[in-house]
């Protein structure tokens, strides 16, 4: 294939309409992948939505889908949250009508069945009234059950079945063979010349109302991306030709100056120009504190301006912000599925097929071996059959436990990037930590400030920052900052020289000055041997010293460090507790390494490790039968964070790092990390719980369904109950995987 020829893929997001339970997922997904130019596809049950890899034809993928059963349009930027959430309210309430209705003439029929309130089959006036209730239970079913016969239609024309085929044959030949009782009821056995009009109605009202209440869980498990979306203003205030105007946030450009006043969110990422506030932050990071920026400080869309105005250039918009990323990071996690989803997905796949093969078989047996009249109690039996084994809570097993998961772990930092990490997390056995912005702050800062003779210590950093100010040095940015904490005046420095990998000299108050390690003493004849134990001591702790002297004499020590973080020592200590080994591989140097180890409690150390060669630590442990994680934050963590069964970035690294993850530690604290695994083992708990559940509920419900029972207790299951039953699994699988929102886990 030339250049010419290759096809750009890109991700479309199509909103589909028609979706009434999990089952649909499969149907959507095989009519989508059928469509020429599509690459793969993604379906969220949460939001009725798919993501299609690719460069298909937009009106064929909508006519493949319609020719499905459904509806489905293109969905283009930040959907607007109320209008999402105004839509599943509207399916909401048209689901409850269409249980009300249903409901409201199946009810009334039953208690009059049961305290025979009706007029005889068979006489002119039962023929009648059973005639005209026909004809309304027909209506009830057109606009309470419509959508489960086209459904089940559209599927039968691509030799497929989910549970509307197995909806659409309970009720429909429970209408079929009432009709047909009122016309030769006398032809019929005497018990089975009753009329199933109530039962057609019942089982769409409790199926339409436990499908309004997975709907409303839906809509539940989707609100961190709701609330998420919710975080970026519709406008935003654009500099134009000196003027400011207000705009809509889908016509800023790349490089345009925008105005952020106190109060306001900040529309899309970018570099602050001019001004100097402080940015609540919190969605992004968890942090309460606010974030101070100045001149040349990134912020970022949705974060909040709390005081200050300020003038910023857009560097990122549109679907490239973080918010957008993080967004779509929430939605990936959604679509994807984890291992554990895969044995419940084959068993639906032939679950419909065998459920009506056991329909067919049970009618006839009962046809056969039967009592009298064997046609009544054969029709009944097969007919409840159908109805209790809709496979709606197999369907909803899986997807809303990991949904709910998502969005709790959303809610505490924690972004889940893929799905199948919810369940490999809770299987580690042994975790690799990165050193620099990982376990420690990645930032260096003022360690330590010794004097010696006349000097005290904040002569010494007063001298070593002001040689510092004129210095690129990365440990020149810690020195500065300290001084300026302690309000020290730094003195003006003349002839200035930095030593490549030595340190620096120069001038103050006509004496030379120098400051560096001991080579740059040697270089210039001083003599600092009496300080190397000293020396070697702060490097013991993960320390960089270096030497300030004064023309011919050692003043002084100044230490820098890049300490670890507050709760790295916590983290470890919980992770070992929770039996996972841990390393930390870094390609720091050994001191360095060890002296860092040692603070946060590791114990197994790889230091001097090339980039490419943490991935081969990674492969390696893998190899010895460990489930690895990986932990990181810098571009030369990407192939290790590949590697690993769970790559974990630090949110606050690099992006590379980050989209090589499969999780996303928002606020940087390694303490998320036996969070995510508390909540990965309590996530799997749960689906096991809810397909345990369904399989128990159908593997019970069935034969006793086909009239197990009835040879030695006389027990026939009646369709209403079957089909109550059918709604309320699903509603109990909803609750189950609810109950994840409410878990207190460790360290929150």
């Amino acid at each position: 294939m030339n250049a010419d020829q290759v096809i750009e893929q890109h991700d479309i997001r199509l909103s589909i309409l028609g979706m009434s339970c999990a089952g649909c997922v499969s149907a959507v997904e095989t009519a989508l992948q059928a469509v020429p130019g599509v690459a793969s596809v993604a379906v969220n049950f949460a939001d009725h939505s798919a993501t299609v890899t690719g460069d298909p034809d937009h009106q064929a993928m909508k006519q493949a889908l319609k020719a499905a059963g459904y509806d489905a349009a293109v969905m283009e930027g930040l959907e607007d949250p109320g209008l999402e959430e105004a839509q599943e309210n509207l399916r909401y309430q048209d689901l409850l009508r269409k249980s009300a209705v249903a409901g409201g003439l199946g009810l009334p029929l039953m208690l009059g069945a049961h305290l025979d309130w009706f007029p005889m089959m068979g006489t002119s006036a039962g023929t009648v009234f059973w005639s005209e209730v026909a004809l309304l239970t027909l209506a009830v079913m057109f606009y309470s059950g419509a959508h489960f016969f086209h459904s089940a239609i559209k599927l039968l024309l691509v030799k497929q079945a989910n549970m509307d085929t197995l909806i659409a044959l309970g009720t429909g030949s429970a209408w079929l063979y009432s009709c047909i009782v009122i016309d030769y009821s006398a032809q019929l056995p005497s018990l089975s010349a009753h009329a199933y009009f109530e039962a057609s109605a019942v089982i769409l009202g409790f199926i339409n109302l436990g499908s309004a209440l997975e709907t409303r869980a839906r809509g539940k498990t989707s609100a961190a991306i709701r609330a998420l979306i919710g975080l970026q203003p519709r406008t935003a205030r654009v500099v134009r030709d000196g003027q400011e105007i207000d705009i809509p946030i889908d016509q800023v450009g790349l490089g345009e100056t925008l105005r952020v006043r106190p109060g306001e969110k900040i529309p899309v990422d970018g570099i602050v120009l001019e001004g100097h506030s402080n940015i609540d932050e919190s969605m992004l990071t968890g942090e309460p504190m606010p974030v101070e920026k100045n001149i040349g400080a990134s912020v970022a869309a949705g974060t909040i301006n709390l005081q200050g105005s300020f003038l910023f250039s857009a560097a990122r918009i549109g679907r490239d912000t973080a918010l957008a990323q993080i967004i779509q990071s929430v939605r990936q996690a959604q679509n994807s599925k984890p291992a554990i989803a895969k044995l419940a997905d084959k068993i639906s796949a032939v679950f419909v097929p065998a459920v009506v093969a056991i329909s067919v078989f049970t009618f006839f047996v009962w046809l056969i071996f039967g009592p009298d009249p064997a046609i009544g109690y054969a029709f009944v039996t097969s007919m409840t059959v159908l109805v209790i084994a809709c496979p709606c809570a197999l369907g909803l097993a899986t997807p809303i436990s990991v949904m709910v998961a998502v969005g709790r772990a959303a809610q505490i930092g924690i972004l889940i990037r893929k799905g199948e990490a919810l369940q490999t997390a809770g299987k580690l056995s042994c975790l690799i930590l990165d050193k620099t912005g990982t376990v420690t702050a990645g930032k260096p800062s003022l360690a330590e400030v010794i004097a010696f003779g006349d000097y005290d210590a904040a002569r010494v950093l007063q001298y070593a920052a002001s040689l510092e100010s004129g210095s690129e040095h990365p440990l020149a940015a810690a020195i500065l900052s300290a001084a300026e904490q302690q309000q020290l005046t730094l003195e003006k420095v003349r002839k200035f020289q930095a030593v490549a990998g030595h340190g620096i000299s120069g001038r103050i108050a006509d004496r030379q000055w120098l400051f560096g390690n001991a080579a740059l003493m040697a270089d210039n004849g001083i003599d600092a041997s009496k300080h190397s134990d000293k020396m070697a001591e702060l490097a013991g702790k993960g320390q960089t010293p270096m030497f300030l002297a004064q023309d011919n004499q050692v003043v002084g020590i100044v230490s820098v460090a890049d300490p670890i973080k507050p709760d790295s020592a916590l983290a470890v200590s919980q992770l070992r507790q929770r039996g996972i080994r841990v390393l930390m591989v870094t390609g720091d140097n050994d001191i360095t390494a060890q002296a860092i180890a040692a603070q946060a409690g590791i114990t197994e150390v790889r230091a001097q490790v090339l980039p490419q060669d943490k991935a081969a630590v990674v492969k390696a442990l893998q190899q010895q039968g460990e489930i690895v994680g990986m932990v990181g934050d810098g571009i030369n963590d990407a192939p290790a964070l590949a590697q690993a069964d769970v790559g974990i970035a630090i949110g606050t690294g690099t992006d590379v790092a980050i989209e090589s993850a499969d999780i996303v530690l928002l606020q940087g604290s390694l303490l998320k990390i036996p969070q995510a695994i508390a909540l990965s083992k309590l996530t799997v708990a749960n689906i096991k719980q809810n397909l345990l559940g369904a399989f128990f509920y159908n593997s019970i419900g069935i034969p006793v369904a086909a009239g197990l029972l009835y040879p030695m207790f006389g027990l026939l299951l009646n369709p209403m109950i079957a089909g109550a039953a059918m709604a309320m699994s699903s509603v109990t699988v909803v609750s189950n995987a609810n109950r994840l929102r409410w878990i207190k886990l460790d360290a929150e």
